[in-house]
């Protein structure tokens, strides 16, 4: 994921003309006005004639009255510009006694000699009423605006909102600035202050006047010829980074908080510093700067520019554009304590799953894993494969109850207990037992299941002990999917419970899959039911594949992970498949060793005859004394039969093992030492070698590079 402070190049979006209408009427006698006055008035501010109305927002009427009847335009923030003088032209009927098209004057115009009945009587009625209606809809324009801000999560969805606001009902282009890298929660940045260019907005270099003699029907689009200085120059020739200067003209502004208009003393040296030198910045007062401050500091600025043929911005927009801005900049800080907060969550949850499945030898591995949702990244449920010796391998999924970043630490305790049991070779019903030792002494509250199978990919059998954890699906080699009987047994933190392992065959080319409720629980259906139902699809998923051919194991974790519907994942999921291949008997040597003096001769001399069966010459010699050291530290201190067992697979890997728990540790032998060398020729000869202790001993192994 993207960390917090990662900042994008910035994107332009080109709004499409939208089509003539115009605003409603407001105010008494607003239909009595003549077509030709309503046509006059609105060839002024025509161009934006077409701008939704802010009533028509979800939410509107608690500031004024609207009517029920007129359909709400398709724009997500339906307000008109605050600057725009009274609008004409081709507007709706209000109440629907008037054909679609017909213009209505949206104020009555003084020169035809018509008046509001509420204004007759009264000098200066219709400048009041006006006043009035543009501050409506500055109230109406502000409350959808930030809603519409507000709704953003991260930090694009939060510029984009400002963006899409703005545009074109406030302003005809917009340039959204933020600091980098941005600041998180009490953060103090380091290094100079610098601005990234992170989105712009602007209209097209068309819109829609009514010429004169246009028909008041006539709803068709009319081009606008190219400006002197249009908004879009001044967007494309901005620079992406711009490096505030301590003590400059942005910085003053900037430190300001307010917006501050284009013309003002101090914006006519901060913008050219912020939008590059070489553009003319729209005349008047046509551009406002607003600085963009957070909780705690100035995180960024936003430009707005209006075209030379609209109306210039008024004082009250100023307080337009501080409302804003303060929302966008409070947004962006959430946006942003949100973005480190789920970065935070994503790197606890991959740190506690594993970065990589080992690829033992006989058996093949794939995962997934699903969080429950975007906003709960973090969950209980793990899974796990764990190389043993012998060329075992031991299968581990879980799921802690919930889904909180405690669920996610008690996970990992468990995880690292079940790593640390699985290294000393218990059984897989004592792995258990230990594990809900573990959770009891974490809380009494710490409820988990599981499920712990061994794999022994030689004797082609697998040991599963179940922890009230849904039973594994086996699908075998002919395409037949099977759910196998295993006692489910009481979850991890009950206590005083016994747990049961049964052994089964692992055929070469089963497939075992094991997985968390999530997968087959919902609300919509049991755990059984889903159980079946992946059976079932496990089963059909086969018969695509050619008789006694197994399917692709992650091809078949992408079709299991199909059975979840839309709005069917209630929990977060983890899948281990395991696809048994086995290791042949050919491929195997093994012996039982009396621990003598003439022991090692005797390995020697096995080892020698198993090389020669499978071609193997040219490691005899390097295999002879290795197998040579390592019998005769077992001999020396062996009680009990010796075994030494040599497998052939894409290396060559040797085992001897002893009923003596200590692990050998390489050490730097002295001159006048005797002994203490054999682990050094092992350590400089072998490709890789360990020791591992078991429930009966131990055993040294080494491993060489087939030739």
């Amino acid at each position: 994921m993207r960390g917090p402070g990662r900042m994008e190049t910035q994107r332009v979006t080109e709004y499409p003309t939208p089509r003539q209408s115009a605003a409603r009427p407001t105010g008494g006698g607003a239909g009595t006005a003549a077509p030709a006055a309503g046509r006059a008035a609105g060839r002024a501010d025509a161009a934006h004639a077409a701008l939704p109305d802010p009533r028509d927002e979800p939410g509107a009427s608690d500031l004024t009255a609207v009517p029920q009847d007129v359909p709400a335009p398709p724009q997500d923030v339906p307000v008109p510009d605050a600057g725009h003088p009274p609008r004409t032209g081709h507007a709706r009927p209000a109440g629907g006694d008037e054909p679609a098209g017909r213009s209505r004057p949206a104020v009555p115009d003084p020169a035809d000699g018509s008046a509001a009945p509420g204004a007759a009587g009264h000098p200066g009625g219709d400048e009041r009423v006006e006043r009035e209606r543009r501050g409506g809809d500055r109230l109406r324009f502000v409350g959808a605006a930030t809603r519409r801000i507000a709704r953003g999560v991260d930090l694009d969805e939060t510029v984009l909102g400002l963006c899409r606001a703005s545009v074109p009902a406030f302003s005809d282009a917009i340039l959204v600035y933020l600091r980098d890298p941005l600041p998180v929660g009490d953060e103090r940045p380091a290094g100079p202050f610098l601005l990234r260019l992170r989105r712009t907005d602007r209209l097209p270099d068309y819109a829609a006047p009514v010429p004169s003699d246009a028909d008041p029907s006539d709803t068709g689009e009319f081009p606008l010829p190219l400006l002197a200085s249009p908004p879009e120059d001044v967007v494309s020739g901005t620079p992406e980074l711009i490096e505030v200067r301590g003590g400059g003209p942005l910085a003053e502004v900037l430190r300001g908080v307010r917006p501050v208009f284009g013309d003002a003393p101090t914006a006519r040296e901060a913008l050219p510093e912020l939008l590059g030198p070489v553009r003319e910045i729209p005349p008047g007062r046509r551009a406002v700067l607003a600085p963009l401050r957070g909780r705690r500091r100035v995180i960024g600025a936003a430009v707005f520019l209006r075209r030379p043929d609209r109306a210039a911005f008024e004082g009250d927009d100023l307080l337009v554009a501080a409302q804003l801005a303060t929302h966008t900049a409070l947004g962006v800080d959430k946006a942003v304590l949100y973005g480190r907060e789920a970065y935070i969550a994503d790197e606890l949850q991959r740190t506690m799953l594993p970065d990589e499945l080992p690829q033992p030898t006989g058996v093949t591995l794939a995962s997934r894993y699903l969080p429950a949702a975007e906003t709960a990244r973090v969950g209980g449920d793990w899974y796990d494969a764990i190389p043993l010796p012998g060329g075992r391998v031991a299968l581990v999924v879980g799921d802690v109850m919930g889904h909180s970043m405690t669920s996610a630490a008690i996970m990992g305790q468990l995880r690292t207990t079940a790593q640390t049991l699985a290294g000393l070779d218990l059984p897989p019903q004592e792995v258990l037992h230990h594990l809900d030792e573990q959770a009891q002494r974490l809380g009494s509250d710490r409820m988990a299941t599981c499920l712990y199978a061994v794999y022994d990919p030689v004797a082609h059998r697998i040991v599963v002990a179940n922890a009230g954890h849904p039973p594994p699906v086996m699908l075998h080699r002919d395409g037949h999917a099977e759910v196998l009987r295993i006692p489910a047994g009481a979850p991890i933190g009950v206590g005083g419970v016994d747990f049961e392992a049964v052994e089964l065959d692992a055929p070469a080319g089963a497939t075992l899959l094991l997985y968390t409720d999530g997968l087959v629980e919902s609300r919509h259906r049991d755990v059984w039911t889903g159980i079946e139902h992946l059976r079932e699809k496990l089963t059909e998923t086969a018969g695509l594949t050619r008789p006694d051919t197994p399917p692709p194991l992650e091809p078949l974790c992408d079709e299991v992970l199909d059975i979840l519907g839309p709005g069917d994942r209630d929990d977060d999921i983890a899948l281990l498949a395991a696809r048994f291949d086995g290791i042949p008997p050919s491929d195997v040597a093994y012996w039982y060793l009396d621990p003598r003096a003439q022991t090692a001769r005797q390995a020697r001399r096995l080892a020698r005859r198993a090389l020669e069966r499978w071609e193997l010459d040219d490691l005899t010699d390097s295999v002879e004394l290795l197998v040579s050291e390592v019998v005769t530290n077992a001999v020396r201190y062996a009680e009990r039969p010796i075994t030494l067992r040599l497998l052939r697979t894409d290396t060559l890997r040797c085992e001897v093992g002893d009923d003596v728990p200590q692990l050998p540790r390489l050490r730097q032998a002295r001159a006048t030492d005797e002994g203490g060398r054999g682990l050094y020729l092992v350590n400089r000869l072998a490709r890789r070698w360990g020791a591992t202790r078991l429930s009966t001993g131990k055993v040294v192994w080494f491993e060489l590079a087939l030739p």
